[in-house]
């Protein structure tokens, strides 16, 4: 009997707590990420893939883990929001390592994402609280953890309307109940997290982990039989993916079924293969709980001789001696294990450290109660304090009442000459302010005036530029355009009556270079007023020009999100000058490699939004320089009542949105 409630000691401590964990088709889930970070268009979802990616590699290659955190928050640039996801991901990656900072950046995380009332970022908050509740856990502080997860995360997630969170929460206080040893409270929380996950469609993965904990609930609670259907549960969930991290805590699971069954052969089978698999993963500590746990197998079994092997190697290990709890059980199996080999010397020293261990447990959680007892004296103390300041107040507002009471007379002469001499003040200083108010007004007519008279002089200097081109367009193309056509016939038929070998390959370059010329001054003529947008329309002409206007080394995307072709000749002509304008600069003076042009309509209002990977500029710097092109946009949006916003940096690319009135 002694050794059964040694084991259910250990085992119930033992069991780790829930961590946020990825699906169990690992493969499959890393894999679609890369695809993302290879596809994506925009650099907000590279930044969440990246960080994404960094939350899964943080248990098992830091290194990695780092590398994509940092390339997410390159991703992030100036966007906020993915600012504060930052610090949620690096408290995710150091929660392995450096408990106090990962619990700084969660909080921080919170701080940041409180600002944002959406339910994602109330989820993230969840998540954050949870995860900095666990690593309070793991300093000891289960108390903590369970206040943390029912007063913070859990109404986070349910603010998130996150039904998967909410039942992963209640898993984790199910657990804190599990190794308290509450196992009837425990299996409330654990049921209720089961019932949420299926009626929410969650993860396969929360279920595996749920059904894990309960089996381990009853196995614990002296209900072992009913162990085994919640493990076979969980397989037929597991069974399709053999390298699984799941499948260690299913050994796990498992092998403590099997021990308590009295089956500690099968259990130490069931553990090697969760021990085999760890050490092909490279994850140490889950490695390490699983030989706990066949050192207690070895133990039950009567097998001292390997039970002390194998408690001397883990009390080895720094990643199972980092916690007080595992190593306060290392000494009590150690202390136990050595009396029944009858090693009388070191079973009493290790019961010694034991013992002295759990004094200093017990000593700190003292230390911990009068902490509390003094806060609770204090407040007391300060509540006795504020009971005697307000009767202090009381008996001082009553003097003050009669002081008031005697100035009262005295006062109120007193302001009724101040009321006189500011209505004084009053009527001058309004007539100071009504009259330069006029000027204002006046001034503010002149400045309107000339801004028309402007407006008005950039119309027609717009229109009239307009109908130079069409004249222009049309005397190349039906002027000359006809005579070089005419010029290449007439010389086609000199060709057929020369009999020279030698004439007749000169007169050939002379009719292809007439070709040439022929080709570039159609081009020419187009682009002074291309056909296409007064035959076919504006979203016809803007394909044709960004077609044009690619080659090997431009991509130009142009995406219509839908606008009329109905809109004023007039409009279209702007519209289609303007875009022509902005992706002349782009390829010329940005040397962009990769243009988005997006053209859309919302009732009278046109909208162009350009992004480009060009060199950029300082927009400080280009302020002050009047560039023609620039010029002749900034003309066109006026002219069309619009209006023009450039966001651009060296090396980081240039965004330009511009909103016209076509009405």
């Amino acid at each position: 009997m002694r050794r059964l409630s040694f084991l259910v000691f250990l085992l119930a401590v033992s069991c780790r707590c829930l961590a946020q964990a990825p699906p169990l088709n690992e493969k499959a889930f890393t894999d679609s990420l890369e695809n993302i970070l290879q596809q994506a268009s925009s650099d907000s979802v590279r930044a969440r893939a990246n960080y994404s990616l960094s939350e899964f590699w943080a248990a098992k290659d830091s290194l990695k883990s780092s590398q994509y955190l940092e390339k997410g928050k390159q991703y992030s640039g100036r966007h906020s929001y993915l600012q504060a996801l930052y610090y949620f991901y690096e408290g995710n990656l150091l929660k392995k390592g450096n408990y106090d900072k990962s619990q700084a950046s969660f909080m921080k995380a919170d701080t940041l994402l409180s600002k944002f009332k959406t339910a994602e970022a109330y989820a993230f908050r969840s998540k954050a609280w949870y995860d900095y509740g666990a690593i309070a856990q793991r300093k000891d502080n289960y108390k903590a953890f369970a206040d943390i997860l029912l007063n913070k995360a859990i109404p986070l997630a349910q603010q998130a309307g996150d039904q998967t969170a909410a039942g992963r929460d209640y898993l984790a206080v199910g657990i804190v109940f599990k190794n308290a040893g509450q196992f009837d409270k425990a299996e409330t929380y654990i049921l209720k997290a089961i019932e949420i996950f299926r009626n929410a469609h969650s993860p396969s993965h929360e279920l595996v982990t749920a059904y894990h904990t309960i089996a381990e609930n009853y196995s614990l609670s002296a209900r072992n039989a009913k162990a085994r259907p919640a493990l076979d549960s969980a397989w037929k969930l597991l069974e399709p993916f053999p390298e699984s991290d799941y499948l260690l805590d299913h050994y796990a699971a498992e092998g403590m079924y099997y021990t308590l069954e009295g089956k500690f052969k099968e259990a130490l089978a069931s553990l090697d293969k969760g021990v085999q698999l760890a050490r092909k993963k490279g994850m140490r500590y889950e490695e390490q709980r699983l030989q706990m746990q066949q050192f207690y197998a070895y133990f039950n079994a009567n097998n001292f001789v390997k039970a002390k092997e194998m408690a001397t190697l883990l009390m080895q290990q720094k990643e199972m001696m980092q916690l007080v709890s595992n190593r306060q059980q290392l000494y009590y199996g150690m202390a136990l294990t050595c009396e029944n080999l009858h090693q009388m010397g070191p079973a009493y020293t290790w019961m010694k450290r034991y013992s002295e261990l759990s004094d200093s447990l017990a000593r700190t959680q003292l230390n911990n109660d009068v902490h509390a007892m003094e806060i609770k004296y204090r407040n007391a103390e300060k509540q006795k304090e504020i009971d005697a300041l307000k009767a202090k107040g009381i008996q001082d507002a009553l003097n003050a009442k009669n002081s008031r009471l005697v100035n009262w007379l005295l006062g109120a002469a007193s302001v009724i000459l101040l009321v006189v001499l500011l209505f004084a003040l009053f009527v001058y200083r309004s007539k100071q302010k009504l009259a330069a108010q006029k000027e204002l007004s006046y001034r503010q007519h002149l400045h309107e005036i000339e801004q028309q008279q402007q407006l008005q002089f950039s119309q027609a200097v717009l229109q009239g530029e307009e109908q130079e081109r069409r004249r222009l367009a049309r005397d190349l193309h039906d002027g000359l355009g006809g005579m070089l056509a005419g010029a290449k016939i007439n010389l086609s038929a000199q060709i057929e009556d020369t009999y020279s070998q030698d004439q007749r390959a000169e007169l050939e370059k002379i009719t292809q270079q007439l070709d040439h010329s022929v080709t570039e001054l159609r081009r020419i003529a187009h682009n002074m007023m291309p056909v296409n947008l007064l035959k076919f329309g504006l979203k016809t002409a803007l394909k044709d020009l960004c077609e044009s206007l690619m080659s090997e080394n431009t991509r130009i995307d142009f995406q219509d999100l839908g606008f009329e072709d109905t809109l004023r000749e007039e409009v279209q002509i702007h519209i289609y000058r303007i875009v022509q304008e902005l992706l002349s600069n782009a390829i010329r003076h940005a040397q962009a490699s990769n243009i988005i042009l997006q053209c859309s309509q919302n009732d009278h209002i046109f909208f162009i939004t350009q992004e480009d990977n060009g060199k950029g500029f300082d927009m400080e710097a280009a302020g002050n320089e009047k560039g023609i092109g620039l010029s002749n946009i900034r003309n066109r949006v006026g002219f069309l009542r619009g209006k023009i916003d450039i966001d651009s940096a060296v090396n980081e690319g240039t965004t330009i949105n511009i909103e016209l009135h076509v009405d």
